[in-house]
């Protein structure tokens, strides 16, 4: 070896740090502490944690942090020179504005923010672009399951067609215990909230924000296309009863709440669509078997076939852990000043709105119990354009109640015909709609 050379080189250190300290980023810190050594060795260089920005320095965490590394200044912790920066104080301010003053003062990002990405990512990805940093975000949908990373590079050379998910564990949790128990839906809710599966207040999951910015993730990476929150047809759960999960089992089916992302053709060319809702699919349908707080991801795409992504899809740790490979990544990339994947937006295809949407319909149809009425319901659907697959009639006295499942149509038709049955004097309720995914199509 030339005398001038020395035997070794100190390598530099990764500079981290953390926006917020609560479920997710007290996990963080711990994944930080615990795998010092490994991360090292992982990333190329030693790691350190240069801060935790907190709003409140005495709150309670479920890690100590060491007091030096705490502050309530994020804004001068992301513009102190860190090298990368973790974002998982969630919502969209500060958030965003944090974001990009890091990209700003050259530190790379991993972020958690699903609601942030499916309201304004492309402000985000720009800012990446521009500064030529990284922006990664795994962990914004289905917590550890790696299904961002698949669609965004190992999927790149594939043609994507459809993405059918489970990525809310709160409404999973509900539905499942209101399919094995018999619950309704309220008792459902209290045993979710009592195990901490749901919040005090649990609007964004049951009534399907939470999965309709996940779908809008989903739909932006699998179809190269920006998707935001706004463009996702969105239902939540809390019009799901026990009489509509009864009906499921009876068709050998389960009640889901769905996030799906399709690529179709139609006569303008092919466009996408993204919606969330409750729906029913049959027991053999491997989302049909996703039990308790699990998330899964059914992925169909030309040349690979059917994928599914499965495992936890929330929660400190489970979270913690993806944003803990994006790290390692963007880490690596920081060491050698390279860029890794950015968004992937070239294929601009329009949004499809949902009445132009296909899908089914199960409806349940109160009406008086005489001749003639069968036909009269028949006819209404006809009228709209939608074919009947099958149909069950149950008496009970005077009345009866008649089980219509369609073939796929419009959602714009099949909504049509269950305003006509409204409106049918031989009908004297329409007591539920639910659409229908999966076998039978």
């Amino acid at each position: 070896m030339p005398e001038d050379v020395p035997a070794s080189t100190p390598r530099r250190t990764v500079r981290v740090g953390l926006l917020g300290c609560g479920s997710v980023g007290s996990q963080v810190v711990r994944l930080l502490t615990e795998q010092a050594t490994d991360l090292e060795a992982r990333v190329g260089a030693p790691v350190e944690l240069v801060g935790v920005a907190v709003r409140r320095l005495d709150a309670r965490r479920e890690v100590d942090v060491p007091a030096h590394l705490l502050t309530t200044d994020a804004a001068g912790l992301v513009a102190s020179g860190v090298d990368v920066v973790i974002e998982v104080i969630g919502g969209i301010e500060p958030a965003r504005t944090l974001i990009l003053s890091a990209l700003e003062h050259g530190a790379s990002v991993v972020t958690a923010n699903k609601a942030l990405l499916a309201e304004d990512g492309s402000t985000l990805f720009t800012a990446a672009e521009k500064h030529n940093r990284d922006l990664y975000y795994e962990a914004a949908v289905a917590g550890a399951i790696p299904i961002l990373r698949p669609l965004r590079e190992s999927l790149a050379g594939d043609r994507v067609r459809r993405v059918l998910g489970i990525v809310n564990g709160t409404t999973n949790f509900i539905l499942d215990k209101m399919d094995t128990s018999g619950a309704g839906f309220s008792e459902a809710l209290e045993e979710a909230q009592s195990l901490g599966y749901a919040e005090a207040d649990p609007t964004a999951d049951i009534e399907g924000f939470d999965a309709a910015a996940k779908a809008a993730i989903l739909a932006s990476l699998a179809f190269h296309t920006r998707v935001v929150a706004a463009d996702v047809y969105r239902e939540g759960i809390t019009d799901v009863s026990a009489a509509d999960v009864a009906s499921a089992r009876e068709m050998d089916a389960v009640v889901k709440l769905l996030a799906i992302c399709e690529l179709t053709d139609g006569p303008d060319g092919p466009a996408v669509s993204a919606r969330v809702h409750p729906a029913m699919i049959p027991r053999s349908h491997p989302l049909a078997s996703v039990r308790e707080a699990f998330n899964a991801v059914f992925v169909e795409s030309e040349a690979a076939g059917e994928l599914m992504f499965y495992g936890p899809g929330a929660g400190g740790a489970p979270t913690a852990s993806a944003v803990l490979g994006d790290f390692v990544t963007v880490a690596r990339n920081r060491l050698v000043d390279v860029r890794g994947a950015g968004e992937s937006a070239y294929a601009e295809l329009a949004v499809r709105p949902m009445g132009e949407t296909t899908t089914r319909y199960h409806v349940a149809v109160d009406v008086d119990d005489r001749a003639g009425v069968l036909a009269a319901v028949a006819l209404a659907f006809a009228e709209h354009g939608v074919s009947i697959q099958t149909v069950r009639q149950e008496g009970r006295g005077d009345d009866a109640q008649l089980v219509v499942v369609s073939h796929r149509a419009t959602d714009a038709a099949l909504s049509a015909t269950v305003a006509a049955l409204h409106t049918m004097p031989e009908v004297r309720d329409v007591s539920s709609v639910m659409r229908v995914e999966g076998e039978g199509e």
